[in-house]
């Protein structure tokens, strides 16, 4: 089941163990946070739209707050000796979704009997892109992908992808 959330004057697809990072929130790491503007909301034919909103939450948990990367403002004119150099680093919250609508997001699985037979499946692709480069690194090595450590995120990213495929 999926949902599209609105915070923050932007909109998101979100799924349940989905991490997203939103305009700042006042609400502290590790508190529960619920997001009511909820456009659209289930999966496959029973989609419920809103006009505007559906009347349904969306529940999440803060993991951390804090700033993206720096944005550099450069102001120049040519032949006026006039330059200005600026600098910006927007403030985010990174949210973890628990619950759609109600619907639990499944709870830590529990370790299977030593007597029981563990079939392979297939992992549920990650949000690599919203991760940092050492929790890139640190997935890689759970998975047993080879990367380099020194690698840009995005040169990461696609070897993980790549292995995963």
């Amino acid at each position: 089941m999926y949902a599209i959330i609105e915070t923050g004057g932007k909109q998101y697809r979100v799924q349940n163990g989905d991490r997203i990072a939103v305009e700042k929130l006042n609400v502290a790491e590790g508190e529960q946070v619920v997001f009511d503007k909820v456009l659209v909301v289930g999966e496959g034919a029973d989609v419920k739209v809103g006009a505007p909103y559906v009347d349904t939450t969306v529940e999440g948990k803060v993991i951390e707050n804090g700033k993206g990367k720096k944005v550099v403002i450069f102001k120049y004119k040519a032949k006026k000796d006039y330059r200005k150099k600026q600098g910006h680093r927007q403030p985010y919250t990174l949210v973890e979704i628990t619950a759609i609508g109600g619907e639990k997001a499944p709870a830590a699985p529990v370790a299977p009997a030593a007597d029981e037979v563990q079939e392979d499946k297939p992992a549920k692709k990650p949000a690599l892109k919203s991760m940092r480069k050492a929790e890139l690194i640190e997935f890689a090595k759970e998975n047993n992908i080879e990367i380099d450590e020194k690698a840009t995120n995005a040169v990461m990213i696609e070897t993980i992808e790549a292995a995963l495929n």
